[in-house]
C-alpha cells in the first residue's frame, strides 16, 4: 500500500503553535499519527510532500524527523517552500533515519513502485524572480523524470511528487501536468493549499490521477493512493 499526506508543519524543536492557524490544528500530528497507525503496516509506503518541519537547521528538523521515523512503513520525503532546513541533499540524507528517503532530481525505488518529482513553484507568477524559480524547478522535474524512465520497468507504478499545485483552479493542462502525462506518470501528489475552497482531493488531468494531500484538507488522515 501507498498512502500520502504532506504539510505536517512539525515544531518539535521550534516554537511555531500550528492552532494559530485555526482550532482544527490543535493537536494535529497527534490526529495524524492516530490515523498512520491505524493504516499503515511494516511493509507500506507513506510519501510526505512538503512542508515537513518548521526547522530553520538540520538540527532544529531533526526531532521532528525522528518523529515521523518512528512511525511504521517507509517514508520518501519531498521539500516543500517552508522546509528551510533543507538545505545539501547529501546532509539531509546523512541525517535521515533507516527507512526514510529525501527525493531530489533523482528517482527512489521501493518494489514495483517509483518515485520522482520536484517541488516546484507557483504558476501564477507575477515577477522575473517567481518566473525564473518555476522554470528551474520544471528543469529539475524533468531531471528526475528522466533518472525514472531509466529504470521503469513493467509493472511498475510511478508516483510523481510536487509541493505546488500543478494545475490550477480551471484544471487545464499545464507546464508541469504536461511533463508527467509525457513520461507516463500514473499518479501524482500535491499539498501546499491550506483552506481553499476550490481544491478537489482528486481529479483526472492528461493521463494522470492527481491527489491533494494537504493535512488539514484531508482531516489529517493519510490518503490511499495505491493498494
Amino acid at each position: 500500500m501507498v498512502y500520502c499526506i504532506s504539510d505536517l508543519h512539525l515544531g518539535n524543536n521550534v516554537d511555531k503553535p500550528m492552532d494559530v492557524f485555526g482550532k482544527k490544528w490543535e493537536g494535529h500530528f497527534e490526529k495524524i499519527r492516530k490515523n498512520w497507525l491505524e493504516k499503515v503496516a511494516a511493509e507500506d509506503v507513506v510519501i510526505i510532500s512538503g512542508d515537513i518541519s518548521w526547522g530553520m537547521t538540520l538540527e532544529e528538523a531533526k526531532p521532528d524527523l525522528v518523529s515521523i521515523a518512528a512511525l511504521p512503513g517507509k517514508k520518501v520525503l519531498l521539500k516543500g517552500n517552508h522546509d528551510y532546513w533543507w538545505q545539501s541533499i547529501g546532509k539531509v540524507r546523512g541525517l535521515l533515519p533507516d527507512g526514510i528517503f529525501a527525493l531530489q532530481n533523482d528517482v527512489i525505488r521501493i518494489g514495483n513502485y517509483l518515485f520522482c518529482g520536484s517541488r516546484g513553484w507557483t504558476l501564477e507568477y507575477e515577477t522575473e524572480e517567481d518566473e525564473k524559480i518555476f522554470k528551474r524547478e520544471l528543469l529539475r522535474l524533468e531531471l528526475s523524470l528522466k533518472e525514472m524512465a531509466k529504470e521503469r520497468k513493467e509493472g511498475d507504478v510511478v508516483i510523481g511528487m510536487t509541493h505546488f499545485p500543478p494545475f490550477l483552479v480551471d484544471l487545464q493542462p499545464t507546464a508541469v501536468t504536461k511533463l508527467f502525462s509525457e513520461y507516463g506518470v500514473d499518479k501524482v501528489v500535491y499539498g501546499h493549499l491550506h483552506g481553499n475552497s476550490y481544491a478537489k482531493r482528486k481529479v483526472f488531468i492528461d493521463g494522470a490521477t492527481y491527489f491533494l494531500t494537504s493535512c488539514d484538507l484531508v482531516d489529517f488522515s493519510l490518503v490511499t493512493i495505491s493498494e
